[in-house]
């Protein structure tokens, strides 16, 4: 069977990742807390709200066709949603350094497996991309579900990938090239609305910067991956990849959520 290398060395054992996690957990929750408090408290992040929109057809008499109505179905307030994906990443990783679910993650991480880390990108990473999404003109709600569902499943696929290598005497990429497929797809509907607008020009700094190091932190987490399975240097130590998702995880999160912040209270 193709499992993944998993060594203790002196660098990262068992002990030292269950610390690790509750160092990141604290870290996120720290963060989530005073982003959430600052949204609540200031002005200019309490008021920043980006709408949803959907457009079901209705039939107009005359001229007796079906068109499109335009309805405002709410206002979504930012900075409480960024929040949301640091409580979401502080949660999982507190959970992890919990004793009886210590174990449960000790005993899949030898078989190179992390559902938590699947779980918990499924939903963090789908709504970071969502907000993004909604930056460059995506407010159609059918729209943003189809965002958030497919960087899921992209996400799910990469579970996926590790308990289908389980059974396999060599590695299997199918679950990760379906992966890099729905993956993509988000980020063309993104491309989409960035060159549909005629105006790229006008697009806030805040935005780009956004744009940019999200795009680049997304494209590492694969990378990270096939490291891992071509058992790359440290890489061959499926644990020294398990760090590598965590430190990642908490850099782009970080970044994406602190732009925003800065973003919002730039003077018009």
């Amino acid at each position: 069977m193709n499992k993944m290398e998993v060594r203790e060395n002196l660098d990262i054992t068992f002990p030292y990742l269950r610390r690790f996690n509750l160092i990141m957990g604290i870290l996120h929750l720290i963060q989530a807390s005073l982003m959430l408090t600052l949204a609540l408290v200031i002005p200019e992040i309490r008021d920043f709200t980006l709408p949803i929109y959907t457009a079901f057809l209705i039939f107009q008499d005359p001229p007796g066709i079906l068109v499109p109505d335009h309805t405002r179905l709410t206002s979504i307030p930012i900075g409480a949603l960024v929040s949301s994906f640091l409580f979401i990443s502080a949660i999982a990783h507190l959970l992890i350094a919990l004793p009886r679910v210590n174990d449960f993650y000790n005993k899949k991480l030898k078989q190179g497996i992390n559902y938590f880390r699947w779980f918990e990108y499924a939903l963090s990473s789908s709504i970071m991309i969502v907000i993004i999404s909604m930056f460059f003109g995506v407010y159609d709600l059918g729209s943003l579900i189809a965002i958030f569902g497919l960087n899921a499943t992209m996400n799910l696929l990469g579970l996926m990938m590790e308990i289908h290598n389980q059974t396999t005497e060599k590695t299997r990429w199918t679950a990760f090239y379906i992966g890099v497929f729905a993956g993509i797809i988000p980020w063309a509907i993104i491309l989409v609305y960035l060159f549909g607008t005629g105006s790229i020009g006008e697009i806030p700094w805040f935005v780009w910067a956004i744009f940019g190091s999200y795009f680049f932190f997304f494209n590492t987490f694969p990378i990270n991956m096939i490291l891992q399975y071509k058992k790359v240097g440290k890489w061959r130590d499926y644990l020294y990849g398990e760090r590598g998702y965590i430190m990642l995880s908490l850099i782009s999160k970080t970044l994406l959520a602190w732009l925003v912040f800065a973003g919002v209270l730039q003077p018009a």
